[in-house]
C-alpha cells in the first residue's frame, strides 16, 4: 500500500526513540497519519511542523496499518508565521480544528483545497487571511453535515435585509424579525454572503463567534469532544482586535 501527495502538516507527536507520529491532510486520503523515522531528530524537526506543507509519501504492508511516513518540505509555513503573533494563532487554530474535526482517512477534497492556499499565503498577512479562514470553518462545517442556509430569511425567504443567524436552526434572519431577540440571535457578518465585501476587525470576530457556536455544538459536541483550545485562543485574539479597533474609532457625530 502506498501513495504520494501534496499534504499539509496537521500534528507531530514525539514516539521512541527520535521518531514522530504525524497526522497529515490530504485532497485523496483526508486525515492520514503515519510513522515518520527520525521525525523528531534535528535534521527533520523543522520539516513535520503544523501547517508547513510537504510532499509526503505513505507506505504500508496493509491499508489499515499506521504505516511509514517520509517527505520533503515545501513551503514553511510554521517557521514564517513565528513572528506574527496573529498568524501563527490562525495557523494553529487550522490546524487544531482539522485535525480534531474531520474523520480520519476519509476524503474532503473542499476542506483541504480551501485550507492550502490560507496557509500557503499566511506570510502576505493574517488580517487578509481572516475572512478567508472564516469562510474555510463555514466549508467545514457543511463538509461535516452540518451546512448554515445563509442564502434566504428562515422566517419570510427574503435574500435581502440578512443579518443575524439562528443559533438553534442555523438559518439565516432578516434583520427586522431578529431586532426583538436581541443577542440571542448571531450576527452575520455581510463579507460571510459576499466575498467580494470589505470586512474589519468587528465582522471576524462576528464570523469567527458564528462558525465557532455550530463547531462546538455539532462538529465537535456531537462527538463529545471539546473545542480545540487553539480555536479559542485565536477567537480571544480577534475580539481583542475588535475592541482595539473600536476604541479608535472616532466618536459618532
Amino acid at each position: 500500500m502506498e501513495w504520494t501527495a501534496p499534504a499539509i502538516v496537521l500534528d507531530s507527536r514525539p514516539l521512541g526513540e527520535g521518531g514522530a507520529v504525524v497526522t497529515l491532510l490530504t485532497e485523496a486520503q483526508g486525515r492520514h497519519a503515519g510513522l515518520v523515522k527520525g521525525g523528531a531528530s534535528r535534521t527533520q524537526v523543522a520539516t513535520w511542523l503544523p501547517g508547513n506543507l510537504v510532499e509526503a509519501r505513505w507506505v504500508a504492508r496493509l491499508s489499515d496499518q499506521l504505516g511509514h511516513l517520509s517527505g520533503e518540505l515545501v513551503h514553511p509555513t510554521a517557521a514564517l508565521a513565528m513572528e506574527d503573533p496573529l498568524a501563527l494563532a490562525l495557523l494553529s487554530s487550522a490546524c487544531a480544528v482539522a485535525l480534531e474535526a474531520l474523520p480520519e482517512r476519509e476524503a474532503h477534497p473542499a476542506a483541504f483545497r480551501a485550507l492550502l492556499p490560507i496557509v500557503a499565503h499566511l506570510q502576505s498577512g493574517a488580517a487578509e487571511i481572516i475572512p478567508d479562514y472564516a469562510r474555510w470553518e463555514l466549508l467545514l462545517l457543511a463538509e461535516l453535515g452540518y451546512g448554515l442556509d445563509l442564502s434566504r430569511c428562515a422566517m419570510t425567504g427574503d435574500a435581502q435585509d440578512l443579518t443575524h443567524v439562528s443559533p438553534k436552526s442555523g438559518r439565516a434572519v432578516r434583520s427586522d424579525i431578529a431586532a426583538p431577540y436581541g443577542d440571542r440571535m448571531l450576527p452575520l457578518p455581510p463579507f460571510l454572503r459576499k466575498p467580494a465585501l470589505p470586512s474589519g476587525p468587528k465582522d471576524w470576530s462576528d464570523a469567527l463567534r458564528l462558525t465557532g457556536h455550530f463547531l462546538e455544538r455539532d462538529a465537535f459536541g456531537a462527538h463529545h469532544r471539546p473545542m480545540p483550545a487553539a480555536r479559542h485562543a485565536l477567537a480571544d485574539r480577534v475580539a481583542a482586535l475588535a475592541e482595539a479597533a473600536q476604541a479608535e474609532a472616532p466618536p459618532a457625530a
